[in-house]
């Protein structure tokens, strides 16, 4: 547990004390447990030193317990034009990350984030340039309302009502899968196995309510990233339905130097068949850094 920006952060770090750094930042909802431990160590074999967290409201992080949200009347809001007031935003997030960066002395990182996590990601490299090394920002999308929208059986799937028992979990992670997993590469073995291990350690469904929150009531990322200058690699699933290709499309295109890699087959999630091909590209990215 270390303290960051006010808050307190659940962290591990892995690897070699002179590796490049490397920070995880995870989706909605999702535990610092929802990164399979195979995909970190993958990345600790490449010579990585790699950080990995719950973000606030998750896991055994701060929780927000006395900031409840209505997330009907947040929408409403959101649908009319209007500013919601909102516990905290994506770029309180993004200083979460920045500060876990400072309490580790570690002065700046490579930072990669998945969905929620990529849209923090690029906050951070908006808010913080001197924290961030260079970029990989998956299966994301940059706030602009006109693009990564959920399929409406995404959507279904995302806001239906949590899960009461670890059989329900586990069902409702298969099901997830069969709506926005992988449809080239299925493991319904290890949606089960993550399900399990989130399960094990922590629910806390107000938490999540947060932070779609965070997502809805902040502003649109396209003009800062177009001031970004660190490598920045996109990638994205052209199966993924719960932020849909059109997301990574909008994020590659507003920053002008960045790389897009479309993946066929692949949706909302990180198949261990397609370990070895994100990692090469992460791997790209952080050797185009200048060296720190």
């Amino acid at each position: 547990m270390v303290h960051a920006n006010g808050i307190d952060l659940c962290a591990e770090v892995r690897g070699p004390d002179n590796g490049e750094p490397l920070l995880l930042v995870m989706g909605l909802g999702a535990q610092k447990v929802s990164w399979d431990i195979g995909f970190v160590e993958a990345l600790v074999e490449r010579g990585y030193r790699v950080a990995w967290f719950d973000n606030r409201d998750v896991g055994l992080s701060t929780k927000l317990d006395d900031q409840p949200v209505d997330l009907g009347d947040l929408m409403g809001k959101v649908m009319a034009g209007e500013s919601p007031d909102v516990p905290y935003l994506l770029a309180d997030m993004a200083a979460d990350a920045a500060g876990l960066l400072d309490a580790l002395d570690v002065d700046s990182a490579h930072i990669v984030g998945v969905s929620m996590g990529g849209m923090i990601v690029q906050q951070m490299a908006i808010d913080h340039p001197d924290k961030v090394r260079s970029v990989v920002s998956i299966m994301s999308t940059t706030g602009d309302p006109d693009v990564g929208q959920p399929s409406s059986e995404a959507s279904a799937a995302l806001l239906g009502s949590p899960p009461t028992t670890v059989d329900e979990a586990v069902q409702a992670a298969l099901d997830a899968e069969q709506v926005w997993g992988s449809p080239a590469y299925l493991d319904p073995e290890a949606s089960e196995a993550r399900a399990r291990r989130e399960w094990d350690r922590m629910q806390y469904p107000a938490g999540m309510a947060r932070q779609i929150a965070a997502i809805f009531a902040s502003p649109s990322r396209t003009a800062g990233l177009q001031g970004v200058r660190v490598p920045f690699t996109v990638i994205h699933g052209l199966a993924d339905t719960l932020v849909t290709p059109s997301g990574g499309a909008r994020t590659a295109e507003a920053v002008p130097h960045s790389t897009h890699l479309e993946i066929d087959g692949m949706g909302h999630n990180l198949p261990k068949a397609l370990w070895s091909q994100i990692i090469d590209a992460i791997a790209d990215t952080t050797t185009a850094a200048p060296a720190a």
